[in-house]
């Protein structure tokens, strides 16, 4: 029954995230009116779905690198997964009602977190993966997606420069579709796999399978949900990405997906479950500043640190919390 409850959470995180998430993919090419909401939400799902399915690494990572549940019983295991699930959970619905596009990801890093920190302690963490896997790759990839959202932008200012705006931008109308295309296809390969890894340390901890090699039904049923979720919109939190950041045109638009989705394709294949929420983000004001600084709204970018700041405490705060509810409930 626990395990049952497990999956149906997992799955409905992943939904979540994709509603949550969804803005990551498509924000700027809504924006920038290359693509109405409907089709660029129809696109982002079907390529969600089809990157869910491309790679396994950040599952394996999640599934094995950051805490030790092995020794833990069988029951106490599904306790500690389905308390991180709520954690996550909760802290995403939150975010999304305010429309502060933090990070699924870390919310269900930091849930898993806190709940394992909350069955066995601070010895249960494997603080070595988390560091390597999570914490430096959280710092790193903002900046990284900064840096090359800025440099494609002064590479085509450089370009460009003598060419009339109006050919410009008819060129790069047609160019920002395949980089949200990729945008969309790389936030499924990285997003998807976190649920993945979920599901397949409980299927671990109660030896329906023996080592954690993702099972072919939980690849294509978290690809499903994140594709529902997709479909449904986070019309909240694209407005924050598309407006609020900077005024987005159909070349920085380009610029931005494109330095988002080569630094999400490349920390996936590494298997670091970052976040596309931070990457995007990120992007977005090495675009805008390129530019200039003063384009960029600085004052947003507090408010989105501050969010990324508390994602993980929160999350563990939650899920630790709701560890003891259903001890307390006697599930140990």
């Amino acid at each position: 029954m626990l395990l049952v409850l497990v999956v149906l959470f997992a799955l409905a995180f992943d939904y979540i995230n994709g509603f949550h998430d969804t803005a990551n993919a498509i924000a700027t090419v809504v924006s920038t009116r290359v693509l109405s909401p409907r089709v660029a939400i129809i696109m982002a799902a079907c390529l969600n779905f089809l990157g869910a399915l491309f790679s396994v690494q950040v599952a394996k990572t999640i599934a094995k690198g950051l805490v030790d549940i092995s020794h833990a019983t069988a029951t106490a295991a599904q306790t500690v997964i389905l308390a991180a699930l709520i954690g996550a959970i909760v802290w995403n619905l939150i975010t999304w009602r305010f429309g502060i596009p933090s990070s699924s990801s870390h919310a269900l890093i930091g849930g898993l977190i806190g709940a394992a920190i909350a069955h066995g302690g601070l010895g249960i963490v494997i603080w070595a993966g988390l560091k390597d896997k999570v914490l430096i790759p959280l710092l790193i990839s903002p900046v990284m997606g900064f840096i090359i959202g800025f440099a494609i932008m002064a590479v085509i200012y450089l370009v460009f420069a003598r060419v009339h705006p109006g050919k410009i931008g008819n060129v790069f109308r047609q160019l920002q579709i395949v980089s949200a295309a990729a945008m969309a296809f790389a936030h499924g390969q990285a997003d998807a796999q976190k649920s993945m890894g979920i599901i397949t340390m409980a299927l671990v901890s109660l030896k329906v399978i023996a080592k954690p090699d993702v099972p072919l039904w939980v690849i294509i049923s978290c690809a499903i949900a994140m594709a529902l979720g997709t479909s449904a919109g986070g019309y909240r939190i694209m407005k924050t990405m598309g407006h609020k950041i900077i005024r987005l045109e159909p070349v920085q638009g380009f610029a931005a997906e494109t330095a988002a989705a080569t630094v999400l394709f490349t920390t996936a294949h590494f298997g670091m479950p970052v976040s596309t929420t931070h990457v995007i983000s990120g992007s977005i004001f090495g675009v805008g500043s390129s530019k200039r600084f003063s384009a960029v709204r600085w004052g947003v970018a507090q408010s989105m640190v501050t969010a990324w700041v508390l994602t993980i405490p929160a999350s563990a705060s939650v899920a630790y919390a709701f560890y003891y509810v259903f001890n307390a409930a006697g599930l140990k």
